[in-house]
C-alpha cells in the first residue's frame, strides 16, 4: 500500500510539472513609444449646489464617451449635512430662541480608463462655479 502511495505521488509530481512547462513564461514587456499607457483615473467632484455638480458630471461623461473611453459613474456618494445651531439673542437674555443653519455638501465620483493626455482634453471643459474637481491617477 505504501508503494502505491509513493507511485501516485511521483505520477502527480511528473504530471504537474509537465502541465506547468506547457505554459510560456511571463514576459515583462514595457510599452513602446507608439502605445500610450492607459491609466485608471478617478475624478472627484464636490459642490454645495446639486445642479452645478450634475451639469459638470454630464459634461465630463459626454466628453469621455465621445472619445470612446471606458467610463464608470457618476457615483453619488452620501450627502454631508453640516449643521450649526446657535442662539438668536446675542446677550443670552430673553426667550430661548434658536437659529439652525445647514450646509449640504454633495460628492460625485467618475472613473475613467484613459491615457493622461486624453484626460487633460476631457477636463478642459468649462466648470461651473462652486464645483471643486480632484483628479487622481491610480496605477498598480
Amino acid at each position: 500500500r505504501l508503494l502505491t502511495l509513493l507511485q501516485s505521488e511521483v505520477i502527480l509530481s511528473i504530471h504537474s510539472t509537465s502541465i506547468m512547462s506547457s505554459f510560456a513564461p511571463k514576459k515583462d514587456v514595457a510599452p513602446s513609444a507608439d502605445e500610450q499607457v492607459v491609466h485608471r483615473i478617478r475624478i472627484t467632484l464636490t459642490s454645495r449646489n446639486v445642479k452645478n455638480i450634475e451639469k459638470v458630471c454630464a459634461d465630463l461623461k459626454k466628453g469621455a464617451l465621445d472619445k470612446k473611453l471606458h467610463v464608470a459613474g457618476p457615483v453619488r456618494l452620501p450627502t454631508k449635512h453640516l449643521k450649526i445651531t446657535t442662539r438668536k439673542a446675542p446677550s443670552g437674555e430673553g426667550t430661548n430662541t434658536w437659529d439652525k443653519f445647514e450646509m449640504r455638501i454633495h460628492k460625485r465620483l467618475i472613473d475613467l480608463h484613459a491615457p493622461s493626455d486624453v484626460v487633460k482634453q476631457i477636463t478642459s471643459i468649462s466648470i461651473e462655479p462652486g464645483v471643486e474637481v480632484d483628479v487622481t491617477i491610480n496605477d498598480r
